[in-house]
């Protein structure tokens, strides 16, 4: 007979069971078979089907966690490929993770995947659910597993087996589908009960362009129809959003071929929008006591060798240029431009600290599979600062900059966010004793805020830790924004020094900031925030008004001067159209207030203001600027 052990469960809880016992075994003798997918053993993930060989800590996943949720969907990608391979047997099936909100998997297949075939496919998932087939781990060495995917004809399997995957080598096997997997997966697919095919896509070969391109397909499963009708009905409301459809039905922006993938061109609607934002944004840093720069796009490749980002960053970087024999480098960064604004001139004690602040373009290499609109660019707009401080001066700084940061976020809409601190990753410049020091002068400004945060291991930048601060849109989805770095290294690497109230030469510490993160990536998430209808004090339209007939044109001209002698953005609707036709229209483009003015408006001096709410009222004209005026002022999110 097997010895006993103990499993120790939350809440004081202790199970006692023969050694060997399936822990489907354990979860029915809790009582909570129905909803748990998997169990953690001492913080490792097993399959129900795995024995409890030893005393251990036990926590049960169900599907409604996060690690028990990965476990239900990597089953269904699972079962996904298991359909397309039934339905067609040619296909070469290579890699499907979990993602967020979902799964996908990547096929070799000889033609792109069209929408009739994600029905089959769906319908075909359906199926194997209800075969309930059981699904089981299988164990095997290199030697097997290579033997038995080249038996099935899947060479990308077999490329991965020989680069590297140690033994024991893992696979599941459901029916006749088998696949290499880490696991853990659900004991049988009849557990799966909402599922639902989403889009399809190209993916090059472990994302390298020089291999074949593959046939992506995405989808998505939760444990309940109700749960995925909520989710389809969010991703209804995002496609509504895109920011790609919104500019350019509000023609905000565009890109064009012929300039080249991740170009934004600016159109004046969404250029005055822009103007709006940098204007808030020098304004404010002003207030916050930062002094403006101004550097130029490119600088001499070894300015990119001191400072490290040819040796870190270089497959970010564009090809250099050649000038008078002379290489250049286009700038993917503004830092090092700053730190000769400071090695200009001798600086002291008494100098520190400097805040320097610019809207400086910058150009990245982005893969053309990553770019994404307004989201992923090659060629973009940070809202940066570099400060310069004294050692004791880094966290009250950090503390101002925490500050500054919430305050110019939440006059864009935004009050809710995920904060990370990001430590040394393995490629890094330094001691370990600066980044300890830089590290935990951003730990303690957190700290002292008393704000939540998580560690995001490894996630430092090459040459300092980071604080990153994630915004909450409207729709719940986070944006990475704000950066605050602390660096020890490009001071040293370029000797920059201040005269101490020593007498003595020291090193600055100096501060990398950055709160929109770009310009170009903001305006595409305050799109998708605000679906297009912005507050009033950034539409770039603000009024439009619209006359009844010809014969009103005159008033509605002299109440568009008015409106933009005092810095209203206003429009005037002159065509010869019908005016419900015209109020639509300008409903359409999200215009916060309609001003229509006809004969009666005229004898009165007044104005007929439909709200873009749809709320209707007639003002004193006076009265009607003013209000505008203020509503601007106070920079009011929707």
């Amino acid at each position: 007979m097997n010895k006993e052990i103990t499993l120790r469960l939350s809440g004081d809880i202790e199970k006692c069971v023969p050694a060997g016992t399936p822990f489907f075994e354990v979860v029915k003798m809790l009582g909570q078979s129905k909803d748990t997918v998997g169990v953690l053993v001492n913080g490792l993930e097993k399959d129900l089907s795995a024995m409890a060989e030893e005393d251990a800590k036990l926590e049960l996943l169900t599907v409604d966690s996060p690690e028990g949720l990965e476990i239900y969907r990597h089953t269904s990608a699972h079962v996904m490929a298991q359909a397309v391979k039934e339905i067609f047997p040619s296909t070469k099936i290579t890699i499907g993770p979990v993602i967020k909100d979902g799964f996908y998997y990547d096929y070799d297949f000889e033609r792109p995947f069209t929408p009739e075939d994600l029905v089959l496919i769906e319908k075909k998932m359906k199926e194997i659910i209800k075969r309930r087939l059981p699904i089981s781990r299988i164990e095997l060495t290199k030697e097997e597993a290579i033997a038995l995917f080249k038996k099935r004809d899947e060479p990308y399997k077999v490329e991965l087996i020989e680069d590297g995957l140690t033994e024991p080598i893992t696979a599941y096997q459901q029916g006749d589908f088998i696949d290499l997997c880490r696991g853990p997966h659900l004991p049988s697919t009849g557990k799966l009960k909402a599922i639902k095919l989403l889009s399809t896509g190209g993916a090059y070969w472990r994302g390298d362009e020089k291999n074949k391109m593959l046939q992506r397909i995405y989808g998505t499963s939760f444990s309940s129809h109700l749960a995925l009708d909520a989710h389809l009905k969010k991703l209804e409301e995002i496609k509504k959003r895109d920011h790609r459809r919104l500019g350019k039905d509000l023609d905000l922006f565009s890109t064009s071929d012929q300039i080249g993938a991740g170009l934004i061109l600016w159109h004046p609607k969404g250029a005055i929008m822009r103007k709006v934002i940098e204007d808030f944004w020098r304004d404010e840093h002003l207030k916050a006591d930062y002094d403006f720069v101004a550097t130029p796009h490119m600088a001499k490749r070894e300015l990119w060798e001191q400072s490290g980002h040819l040796s870190f960053y270089k497959e970010n970087m564009y090809e250099g240029i050649d000038v008078d024999g002379i290489p250049y480098q286009i700038k993917p960064m503004n830092c090092p431009f700053h730190i000769m604004i400071y090695k200009s001139k001798l600086r002291s004690y008494r100098d520190l600290p400097l805040r320097w602040s610019e809207l400086g373009t910058v150009y990245r290499y982005e893969r053309s599979g990553a770019l994404h609109g307004l989201m992923r660019v090659r060629g973009f707009t940070q809202d940066d600062a570099h400060i310069f401080c004294c050692p004791d001066q880094i966290e009250p700084e950090i503390l101002k900059v925490l500050d500054f940061t919430t305050h110019v976020l939440g006059t864009f809409g935004f009050k809710d966010y995920e904060i990370y601190l990001s430590t040394r990753p393995e490629k890094y410049v330094g001691s370990l004793d600066r980044w300890q020091q830089a590290t935990a002068a951003l730990e303690s400004a957190l700290k002292q805020k008393g704000i939540a945060y998580e560690i995001d291991p490894g996630e430092g930048v090459f040459y300092g830790p980071k604080i990153d601060m994630k915004i909450k849109d409207s729709l719940g989805r986070s944006w990475q924004c704000t950066t605050i770095q602390v660096d020890f290294n490009l001071p040293e690497r370029f000797g920059m020094t201040y005269r101490g109230d020593d007498g003595k030469a020291h090193q600055p510490i100096m501060i990398h900031r950055a709160l929109l993160g770009s310009i170009e990536r903001f305006f595409g998430v305050l799109i998708e925030h605000y679906a297009g209808a912005f507050p009033t004090w950034l539409a770039p339209v603000q009024t439009k008004v619209i006359p009844i007939t010809e014969h009103h044109q005159e008033y509605a001209n002299l109440l568009q001067k008015k409106l933009r002698d005092v810095g209203i953005r206003s429009e005037v609707d002159h065509r010869n159209e019908k005016m419900g036709l015209k109020i639509r229209e300008a409903q359409l483009q999200k215009i916060p207030y309609m001003l229509i003015v006809g004969d009666k408006e005229i004898a009165e001096q007044s104005v007929s203001v439909r709200q873009r709410s749809g709320v209707n009222t007639t003002v004193p004209l006076d009265l009607c600027i003013t209000q505008i005026k203020e509503e601007i002022a106070l920079k009011r999110a929707v």
